[in-house]
């Protein structure tokens, strides 16, 4: 059994989970249901950082408005963060939705090793998890459009990497505490809730986890490590209740 000693809903208790996460990739009791997730990551993102490094840089000469030639120097780099978390969110949805079974077993796992009990899945019915997933699907879509057309529109594509910023850490918080909460028989909406009430840790969560996505080589294990770590939290937020 593990010792957690800190109890605390605070964003930094968060991203302290996270990188507990990442350490525990090492255990012995998790390797083989680390297998998997790695080869489907290692594929969609080499995919991803080929394609970004075919077009990235010609797409982003398009979004720079002629008038605003002069600030390229500031507002090149926003763009190319903007695009890399919005090429990065995409294939970690895509590479989620794919391993998403052997994540659900990987929190399980981890909820026994940190616990010292054994643990079990929540039985549901099959209709009520489809449905729940394509909410989650209709949620992220129906942001995902229009931040992207902020994109085109002069002046206000400025503030897009911005919101894309806040959106991408956001969204990728509620896709690694899915694991743990849905192992619990929470679907979609009541995992939205759970987020909303813990906001600042969500992003805090999130936003260090597309950090970490956006870094070549690195990004094949920092999935897992926070399926793992979002385990590691609500475990300890139920023991400080």
């Amino acid at each position: 059994m593990i010792n957690l000693k800190e109890k605390s809903t605070s964003p930094v208790h968060a991203v302290n989970c996270l990188l507990k996460g990442l350490r525990l990739l090492a255990k012995a009791e998790l390797r083989k249901y680390l297998l998997i997730p790695i080869l489907i990551n290692v594929v969609l993102y080499s995919i991803a950082i080929s394609l970004g490094y075919a077009y990235i840089t010609d797409l982003i000469t398009e979004f720079i408005p002629s008038w605003l030639s002069w600030l390229e120097w500031l507002i090149w780099p926003l763009f190319f963060i903007s695009f890399s978390i919005i090429g990065f969110f995409t294939f970690t949805i895509l590479a989620n939705l794919i391993a998403a079974p052997f994540y659900s077993q990987l929190s399980v796992k981890t909820l026994e090793l940190i616990s010292g009990e054994k643990s079990t899945v929540a039985e549901q019915k099959v209709s009520q998890v489809l449905l729940a997933e394509i909410g989650r699907m209709g949620y992220l879509v129906s942001r995902m459009i229009p931040l992207s057309i902020l994109f085109i529109i002069p002046g206000i594509n400025l503030i897009a990497p911005f919101l894309w910023a806040l959106f991408g850490a956001w969204g990728i918080g509620l896709e690694f505490m899915a694991y743990p909460l849905e192992n619990k028989g929470l679907l979609f909406a009541q995992q939205k809730e759970q987020a909303k009430t813990r906001r600042l840790s969500t992003l805090s969560f999130g936003g260090l986890t597309v950090l970490g996505l956006s870094i070549p080589v690195l990004n094949i294990v920092v999935a897992p490590a926070a399926v793992i770590g979002a385990t590691i939290y609500f475990y300890s937020l139920n023991e400080k209740e």
